[in-house]
């Protein structure tokens, strides 16, 4: 029986059906699908503005996202297998106590069904007519009581064990489903990686003289900077309508709350006003049974129904002419009205930050990469206008970690700045990091300071790798260098 219990969820296990970690990552994929539709509409809002001019970097912008996207899903597929595998050995841990269990139970139940046997197996009807001592009957029987006590609870604890024994099985077996899964998808995302590296250093390749010469035109980098402008100004107004839905949300669920809880108090305050009703009439039939028993000279147990209706009950108030029960009720409290709620990508982006907590941190925030800054705020670009942040020189791959607490609010590739994430602060403070190679947090997400939020590259046609970083308030940017441990 326990070998059955523990090979039948293994060899049900189908090669490919769907786990549960396969339905929470559509689930959670069909929920910011609205999130990235918004973005979409706004980056190409900003392209609108824009002269139809092609720019060399372009080119490059699908492979780019391509990589960013691989080194992603292969971080997130490595976290998800070291959990998948913690999990995996506490399953196994539990299987190992659950089956000591039963072990130990059957060798109990084998020992009470051994006794008894060799106790004769006499039955109670047996001992009864057995004509012996009354006193030894009764302590018999009373054993046998015992026994069948505690061989129904072993049984019934031996059967709840092997249940256990059998969600157990089956969810170490989805856990190895899942492992499978992961490993397959690493498989083919380090396909994918390989693939777009390669095609991205053909395109660098074919690309690189014009690269070269349109980083020099001062009008591109003009035009870059007014493009984050841009976006930074339209995210900014983004996060605030989400500000305001949340906020709304927030009171909406709060009013639920409290109506529910209103409604609940009520509830309860007319079922205490019923049994107060109860039992006061009750009481009332008891005098009015004490005062006719005492009339006719002998005092009368109360009946269980009220009396019938003599001259005295007809001088009473209906009220006490009724059941307890049939008392009346006063109406319902009404349920309260259930609005809306706000689709999740109407607040994904509200802030999760106090709007002080940024600016209480000047001086005190870590450099988001490690590296050596090779240009700083406010210096010439060559011909062009001058750095409105930081480039940090840093080894390609190099985590890029987020200088404080607060929400991704972008996480694309951009023309100029090529795969960037901009972490909005809370108090309309956000920090932005441009030329990585890939982005590891997506739109909507939380995230500390220090979190490992993207990789260093050179994205967007940079020639060297590193981290392009800047910091903006109210949508306009300003020197980290009095902010950040550099």
């Amino acid at each position: 029986m326990l070998m059955a219990a523990l090979g039948g969820p293994a060899h049900a296990a189908q090669f490919g059906k769907t786990t549960e970690r396969s339905k929470q990552k559509a689930a959670a994929e069909a929920e910011r699908a609205g999130l990235q539709q918004k973005l979409s509409a706004l980056k190409k809002d900003i392209g609108k503005t824009e002269s139809a001019k092609d720019d060399a970097a372009d080119t490059l912008a699908e492979s780019e996202q391509a990589i960013s996207d691989a080194n992603r899903s292969l971080r997130d597929l490595a976290q998800e297998q070291g959990d998948t595998n913690t999990r995996l050995q506490q399953l196994s841990a539990e299987h190992d106590r659950l089956a000591a269990t039963v072990a130990q139970q059957k060798q109990q139940l084998a020992k009470l069904l051994r006794d008894q046997y060799v106790a004769g197996n006499e039955d109670r009807i047996k001992l009864l007519l057995s004509g012996d001592n009354p006193n030894r009957i009764n302590r018999d029987l009373q054993m046998m009581a015992y026994v069948s006590q505690a061989q129904a609870r072993l049984l019934d604890s031996l059967r709840a064990n092997l249940k256990a024994v059998e969600v157990n099985q089956a969810a170490a077996q989805n856990a190895k489903d899942e492992l499978q899964e992961i490993a397959e998808e690493e498989l083919q995302q380090k396909a994918k990686l390989e693939q777009e590296k390669g095609r991205r250093a053909e395109l660098l390749a074919s690309l690189s003289k014009k690269l070269v010469a349109q980083r020099k035109e001062a009008g591109n980098v003009e035009r870059d900077e007014k493009r984050m402008a841009g976006l930074v100004d339209k995210l900014a107004k983004l996060i605030e309508e989400q500000a305001i839905a949340a906020a709304a949300e927030k009171k909406r669920q709060e009013q639920l709350a409290a109506a529910r809880a209103e409604a609940k108090a009520k509830a309860e305050a007319e079922a205490r006003a019923q049994a107060r009703a109860k039992a006061a009439a009750e009481a009332e039939r008891q005098r009015l049974a004490k005062a006719n028993g005492a009339k006719s000279g002998t005092i009368k147990p109360a009946p269980s129904q009220p009396a019938k209706s003599d001259a005295i009950d007809a001088d009473e108030p209906k009220v006490a002419q009724q059941k307890p029960e049939e008392a009346p009720k006063s109406a319902p409290a009404p349920a309260p009205r259930d609005e809306k709620p706000a689709a999740p990508a109407d607040i994904a982006l509200a802030p999760a930050a106090p709007a002080g907590a940024f600016a209480a941190q000047k001086g005190q925030l870590r450099a988001p990469v490690t590296g050596k800054v090779a240009a700083k705020f406010g210096t010439k670009r060559g011909d062009g206008p001058s750095w409105k942040g930081v480039f940090i020189r840093a080894a390609e791959g190099s985590d890029v970690r987020a200088v404080a607490a607060g929400r991704v609010v972008f996480a694309e590739w951009l023309r100029g700045f090529g795969n960037l994430i901009i972490v909005d602060h809370g108090g309309q403070y956000m920090s932005i990091y441009g030329n990585n190679q890939a982005l590891l947090k997506r739109a909507g997400d939380i995230v500390k300071a220090g979190d490992p939020i993207a990789s260093a590259g050179n994205s967007g046609g940079n020639e060297e790798s590193g981290l392009y970083f800047e910091l903006r308030h109210q949508g306009t940017a300003f020197d980290p260098a009095g902010w950040i441990k550099f």
